[in-house]
């Protein structure tokens, strides 16, 4: 079990996303970060799926009431336990009583904490995420509170491996960290002026020449009016060689749409089920992750990558994926 000493600026539940209701109005919610929740489950012998705690810029401060397995991935918002830094992207033993806080955010805006067995949250719809807007899912669907206590549920066999695993090395210690870490190739780059890459839209073709060189070509800033619903950006005038009447239609985590005002809105995990707004672009699923560590006040650029290429790069990472998982169950089992 832990208990939260302090919130953070926004510290939620949240798993994979809430799908096959989308038909219903009900959104995917989830994860922002999918490759760093995942891989904090994987590091701690979890399901990919199992809840993690999404904490945004400003961590919150977490008291560990048991001996646990922890991993903390994502952007880099200087964790520490009981004041002694600690390093991300590794499994993690600390002992009952022990204090995780966090400091700046060095990069990236989001990052995941996982524990061994997961959080033992209701499942809400076949899902564990909060749904912050409509206040289901997660715990007691809201952000975490001061006071708020979670249990964890039993660990499987692998996750017991790992702690006991590093329980030996802690010794006297408050806290051990595993030797080795995620490679380099598996932990994105989260840059101030990111490049993303974009599978053209649906309506793509239905813009102006200019405004599809400019999409391309010139840089977009992150603005203080996005969430987890979009990411609102401010650049170049991007408009349609001449205006169309559209259908609302499906839309998708990296949904690149363009209001009539000509700013582009990025849909993220919050995202509504539909949009009529014409879709320049979609982002492709191995750049989710950078998009989605993005701050208020980073730039990013867009590059253009063919359906083919982004299928290529996906099925890479998930390789890579697959690869991590079976080197840990191979040392632990």
């Amino acid at each position: 079990m832990i208990t939260v000493i302090k919130p953070g600026l926004l510290t939620s539940v949240q798993d994979l996303g809430r799908y096959g209701y989308q038909k219903y109005g009900v959104i995917a919610s989830g994860v922002m970060d999918k490759l760093s929740h995942r891989i904090a489950n994987i590091l701690v012998g979890n399901d990919e799926n199992e809840p993690t705690l999404e904490i945004t810029l400003l961590g919150p401060a977490i008291q560990f009431e048991e001996d646990s397995l922890i991993s903390i991935c994502g952007g880099d918002l200087s964790p520490s336990i009981n004041g002694t830094l600690v390093r991300p992207w590794r499994s993690i033993f600390v002992k009952k009583g022990s204090k995780l806080t966090f400091g700046p955010a060095k990069s990236g805006s989001r990052t995941y904490l996982s524990v061994a067995g997961g959080f033992n949250v209701k499942e809400v719809m076949d899902s564990k995420s909060t749904y912050l807007r409509a206040g289901i899912g997660g715990f007691k669907g809201r952000a975490l509170k001061a006071g708020d206590s979670i249990p964890f549920h039993q660990p499987g066999d692998l996750s017991i491996s790992i702690m006991e695993y590093l329980a030996r090395q802690a010794k006297d210690r408050q806290f051990a960290e595993m030797e080795w870490s995620v490679a380099s190739n598996l932990t994105p780059a989260y840059r101030k002026d990111a490049a993303i890459r974009v599978i053209k839209g649906n309506q793509y073709h239905l813009f102006s020449e200019v405004s599809r060189y400019k999409f391309f070509s010139e840089t977009f800033e992150v603005t203080p009016q996005s969430d987890r619903m979009g990411y609102r950006l401010k650049g170049p005038f991007l408009q349609l060689e001449k205006p169309e009447e559209l259908i609302s239609e499906a839309v998708s985590f990296g949904s690149i749409q363009v209001p009539s005002e000509g700013s582009p809105i990025v849909l993220l995990a919050d995202r509504q089920t539909t949009g009529g707004y014409p879709k320049i672009g979609q982002i492709a699923s191995v750049d989710l992750p950078i998009i989605a560590q993005a701050k208020p006040g980073d730039r990013i650029r867009f590059s253009e990558v063919s359906h083919e290429a982004a299928q290529a790069l996906y099925l890479e990472r998930e390789a890579e994926l697959k690869q991590l998982k079976n080197g840990i169950l191979l040392k632990f089992r």
